[in-house]
């Protein structure tokens, strides 16, 4: 039997995500920070984003992009990642999001998969970028920069124009954003997210928190993540709170910013939590001004979490969500501090979840294990160019099988127990098994690889290779493949562990058995 959330249906308005958030203007908040970065303490007010939009969508419409045209934003969070973003929409384009630790390699994929037109990025990461705009087919001249660069047209050229913007015909089905995940299995793939998912996710956020326009949110978890752009990035924008953004985590720096500007809202990954529960410089700051904690991206333990809210004196919350859902489907709200922190909390408002055993393919009772299946208006289009994906992730009723296996009680409160999927999430970052396999399979020494993800001393997920070396009694050592690895990888994806064996355990079909693999770890 389907559950839907215990919360009333919010309404959603027809309108592209530009209308929703600047159409009505900033009222008494024009004049306040909209987005400021904790580095500089450089600011950007409501009004001069609003401003900067207008005259980045000019810009750009001047420079051939138009509807339905894809920009790629390659750079580290910033307040003019955030006017870039708003821009490139109202320029009735498309904004698909990289990862700020791609590889040339890994970047030309999802430039090449996507359709970008354009690259806009950092100096710091021109050579990556000009090299996977190369290996995509985009001319040099496409590749703009947010900081001025000598032989590159940056954001001030955009920003300098007298254009007017193009009419906003952008409607609420179109496309907004193309972030890329590895879904449940596999190479990572376009999601295809409309206006009306992502408006749709910041109202069903806004009924489970109190986040309004005096709130500060800190944003060093990545906007090009779905999870910093929607939770952090276009939440802080809708409420008419001040983002302050970091363009890397750093402790100290993080621990000065936070203190400095008085950010009361934090939304972090894991790993965080452990710093912020462990590390003795918690105790040579004053951190009273955090109020409430948002942890996300990977499973927090419940008790670290309490240890956590002990030591800051704050609310410690989680929540759940996944790249194809907007990224948010269940969270706890502010108000339940009460509930077990090894939960995900409550399925957002206009959800309906099942829980389905994956081997019959039937619902399960309260209280028993199944995969979780989402449906709502937050649940993706599909996979950018692979209907095989879509139709393997999204079934012909709307619900997303999200991989993961979860039990629901008698309150609708959800817990996350187990995956089924193959992803391994290290560090709040997807790593999928499959491209680290087939990058393993093109060394000359290995004969055939399993990637898997196993814990660490610490209990985070890394990337584990099992590898079978060519030739018996080959002298490639593990440092050999992990070297390999992290030469053409983003670090997070970098193999951790290795392991050789005589033979990868296989189905009859050839398909890698992980379960045999992850039985090994545990013998």
């Amino acid at each position: 039997m389907s559950m839907r959330s215990p919360y009333p249906d919010v309404e959603i308005p027809d309108v592209s995500l530009t209308e929703f958030l600047f159409a009505d203007g900033f009222g008494d908040r024009a004049d306040a920070p909209a987005l400021l970065d904790g580095g500089s303490g450089t600011s950007i007010s409501y009004a001069e984003l609003a401003g900067m939009i207008e005259k980045i969508a000019a810009g750009l419409a001047e420079r051939g992009i138009g509807t339905g045209d894809v920009v790629a934003l390659f750079g580290p969070n910033s307040p003019q990642w955030a006017a870039l973003f708003h821009g490139i929409l109202r320029a009735n384009a498309i904004v698909t999001s990289a990862n700020s630790m791609y590889t040339g390699g890994e970047l030309a994929h999802q430039l090449e998969d996507s359709g970008a037109k354009m690259v806009i990025t950092v100096s710091p990461f021109l050579d990556r970028a000009l090299d996977g705009a190369k290996q995509a087919g985009i001319d040099a001249a496409q590749v703009l920069t947010i900081d001025a660069t000598d032989g590159h047209e940056s954001l001030a050229d955009l920003l300098a124009t007298s254009a007017q913007p193009p009419a906003l015909t952008t409607t609420s089905t179109d496309t907004a954003v193309l972030p890329y995940s590895s879904g449940t299995t596999g190479l990572a793939k376009g999601v295809i997210l409309t206006h009306r998912n992502l408006v749709a996710n910041l109202l069903q956020i806004e009924v489970m928190g109190d986040v309004n326009s005096q709130t500060k949110i800190m944003a060093f978890l990545p906007f090009f993540h779905i999870y910093g752009m929607t939770v952090m990035m276009n939440q802080g924008l809708h409420a008419r709170a001040t983002v302050v953004t970091m363009a890397k985590f750093d402790l100290a720096e993080f621990l000065r910013i936070t203190v400095q500007y008085q950010v009361d809202r934090l939304y972090i990954a894991p790993p965080v939590a452990v710093a912020l529960a462990k590390h003795p410089s918690i105790d040579d700051v004053d951190l009273s001004c955090v109020k409430t904690i948002f942890s996300g991206a990977a499973p927090l333990d419940g008790e670290l979490g309490r240890a956590v809210a002990k030591r800051l004196d704050c609310t410690v919350l989680q929540g759940y969500g996944m790249t194809e859902l907007s990224p948010v489907s269940h969270c706890m709200p502010d108000d339940r501090g009460d509930l077990d922190l090894n939960s995900s909390g409550f399925a957002l408002p206009n959800i309906e979840c099942k829980l389905v055993d994956p081997e019959s393919g039937q619902e399960v009772p309260v209280g028993e294990r199944g995969e979780l299946w989402v449906k709502g208006p937050n649940v993706m289009v599909g996979y950018l160019n692979n209907s095989d994906a879509t139709d393997a992730t999204k079934d012909a009723d709307g619900y997303l099988h999200t991989g993961d296996i979860a039990v629901v009680d008698d309150e609708g409160v959800y817990s996350i127990v187990d995956r089924v999927k193959e992803l391994i999430k290290y560090k709040g970052y997807q790593v999928p098994p499959a491209e680290l396999e087939a990058l393993l399979l093109t060394h000359d020494e290995i004969a055939d690889a399993a990637v898997i993800g196993v814990k660490d001393a610490d209990g985070e997920e890394i990337p584990k290779a099992y590898v079978v070396r060519q030739a018996a009694g080959a002298d490639l050592t593990e440092d050999d493949v992990m070297t390999f690895v992290a030469e053409k990888v983003a670090p997070h994806k970098k193999v951790r562990v290795v392991e050789f064996i005589d033979q990868i355990p296989k189905s009859a079909a050839g398909k890698i058995l992980r379960k045999d693999l992850r039985a090994r770890e545990t013998a």
